[in-house]
C-alpha cells in the first residue's frame, strides 16, 4: 500500500502552494508598512518554553503538542528509565509567539531605552488535535510580535492592521466580525480570577470534567469550553470588564476610541479570553461569518506584557497576533474569491518536426533569460498534442517552428485566447511577445 501523508496533514499542491507564496509575500507588504520585519525561529523549541510561557494548564501544552524525541534518548527512556535532560526535552511549536518573544530576549533585541521591535513570521505550527475543517495536526500562520511599547496605540494600530490585511487578500468586511476584550492585568485579574473560581464550585456539578480542573487551576479557560452546559454557566459568571484596575480600563477605553476613530467595527465579548495564559489586557479575535463552521476564528491576538520575564528575560511589554492560512483560504472560498493558478506560461514553443527543437529550446532560453515564463515539449509530441499541452499549460501565446518559415528566418505567434497568428522574425519573437503582455 503507497504511503500517505500523516493524519492531520496535507499536501500543498502548486496552486496552493503558490497562493500561500502569495499570502506570505501579501502580509509582507501589509506589515512593513507598519514597520514590521522578518523573524525565522526554529520549529522546534525547549518543551520547557511553551509550558512556561503558554502555562501548562492550556489545552494546547497539556494535551496537544507534539513531543520529540532522539532515537537514542527514547531507547535509554524505555529500557533504562532515564528521562531526557531538560536540554533534550524538545516540543514542535505549537503557535509562534514564544519563540519569537524567546529570539528577542535570548538576542537582546530590545535593549533599554531602544525602540520596539516590530516582527513578522510565517510558517507551519504543529498541534495533536483531532483533524477537522479548518483545523489540523499542521496548519500554518503568519503572525506578529511588537516589543517594547506598552501604550494603546500599539494595540489599536495591531488590530487595524489585522483588518486591512484580511480586506487586502479578499475577505470581504461583511463577513468577518471583531471581538474585543480586555483580560486585565496583575492587580485586578487575581481578584476577578477568584470571582469566577466561585462561581464555577458554585455550580461544579454542571461542569465537565476538565472545567472542574480548570477551577482549581486557572478558572478563566472554562470560558473557552464548548460543552453545552459549562457554557451556560458561563454565561451568568462575572464579567472582567467590570472589574478592570484604573489603569486597564483607561487602557481598554483608548483602544476602543483609537478604533472608532479609524471606523473600525468591533463587538465587545466579555467571554473572549483566547486560549493561552500570557494575555494581558487586550484581547481580540476575527471570526468569520460564513466558511468555517463552529472553528470560524481566522485570527487574534492580544497583549502580553508579562511573558518576556517568564522566558527569562527584562520586563518588557508586548503585543501580538497571529492568523490561519487554511482557514483564510476557506473564508475565501465562501466568499467565491479564486485561487490563482501556478501553471500560467507567457510563452510556449511547438515544433513542426523534430529538426526544429534546438531552435525552439534556444527560444526557450532567450525569453526565460528576459524574464518571461516560457517552455517546449520535451516528449516528441505531435504538433496537434502540444497545441493541447500549451492550452493545459495556460499558455499566453505558441510560437510555432516549422521548416519553411524558418528558411526564411520567421515563425508562426499564436495569440491562445484570440486564436490570431503573426507572421514574425525569429529574433524578433521575445520582442513581440512583450509588447503583446504588457
Amino acid at each position: 500500500m503507497a504511503i500517505s501523508a500523516p493524519k492531520g496533514t496535507r499536501d500543498f499542491l502548486p496552486d496552493e502552494a503558490l497562493f500561500w507564496q502569495q499570502f506570505k509575500a501579501t502580509a509582507a507588504e501589509v506589515f512593513g508598512t507598519y514597520g514590521y520585519l522578518p523573524i525565522e525561529t526554529p520549529a522546534l523549541e525547549l518543551t520547557e518554553l511553551f509550558v512556561r510561557g503558554i502555562g501548562e494548564a492550556t489545552d494546547v501544552v497539556s494535551k496537544e503538542m507534539f513531543t520529540a524525541i532522539s532515537g537514542e534518548n527514547l531507547k535509554n527512556w524505555v529500557e533504562n528509565g532515564r528521562a531526557p535532560e531538560r536540554k533534550s526535552r524538545l516540543s514542535l511549536r505549537p503557535e509562534g509567539t514564544a519563540g519569537v518573544v524567546r529570539a528577542v530576549v535570548q538576542h537582546d533585541l530590545v535593549p533599554q531605552g531602544a525602540a520596539p521591535a516590530k516582527l513578522m513570521y510565517a510558517g507551519p505550527m504543529f498541534r495533536a488535535e483531532n483533524p477537522q475543517k479548518g483545523r489540523q495536526r499542521q496548519f500554518n500562520q503568519v503572525g506578529v510580535e511588537c516589543l517594547g511599547a506598552e501604550e494603546p496605540t500599539v494595540d489599536a494600530e495591531a488590530i487595524i492592521m489585522l483588518m486591512r490585511f484580511f480586506q487586502r487578500v479578499g475577505i470581504p468586511s461583511a463577513n468577518m466580525t471583531l471581538l474585543l476584550n480586555s483580560m486585565g492585568c496583575e492587580k485586578c485579574r487575581p481578584a476577578y480570577r477568584d470571582l469566577v473560581k466561585a462561581h464555577l464550585d458554585a455550580h461544579s456539578g454542571e461542569l465537565c470534567d476538565t472545567c472542574r480542573t480548570r477551577a482549581e487551576i486557572n478558572p478563566l479557560r472554562a470560558f473557552d469550553c464548548k460543552n453545552e452546559s459549562c457554557a451556560k454557566v458561563m454565561e451568568q459568571a462575572p464579567k472582567i470588564t467590570d472589574h478592570l484596575c484604573d489603569e486597564c480600563k483607561a487602557h481598554y477605553e483608548t483602544v476602543k476610541a483609537l478604533l472608532d476613530g479609524a471606523e473600525v467595527a468591533y463587538v465587545e465579548d466579555a467571554s473572549l479570553v483566547r486560549g493561552l495564559d500570557y494575555y494581558t489586557r487586550t484581547v481580540f479575535e476575527v471570526q468569520a461569518d460564513a466558511g468555517l463552521g463552529s472553528q470560524n476564528a481566522i485570527g487574534g491576538g492580544g497583549r502580553y506584557d508579562k511573558l518576556a520575564e517568564e522566558v527569562g528575560g527584562r520586563p518588557t511589554p508586548g503585543l501580538g497576533f497571529a492568523l490561519g492560512f487554511e482557514r483564510c483560504a476557506l473564508a475565501l472560498e465562501a466568499a467565491g474569491v479564486e485561487m490563482p493558478q501556478a501553471q500560467q506560461l507567457d510563452l510556449f514553443v511547438a515544433c513542426v518536426n523534430d529538426e526544429m527543437r534546438a531552435a525552439a529550446f534556444g527560444l526557450v532560453q532567450a525569453a526565460r533569460d528576459r524574464g518571461y515564463k516560457a517552455d517546449m515539449d520535451h516528449q516528441h509530441r505531435s504538433l496537434k498534442s502540444q497545441f493541447k499541452l500549451a492550452d493545459k499549460l495556460n499558455a499566453a501565446k505558441v510560437a510555432v517552428l516549422g521548416p519553411d518559415e524558418m528558411a526564411e528566418g520567421k515563425c508562426q505567434l499564436r495569440d491562445m485566447g484570440t486564436h490570431e497568428q503573426l507572421i514574425v522574425g525569429f529574433d524578433e519573437v521575445v520582442d513581440t511577445l512583450g509588447r503583446a503582455l504588457a
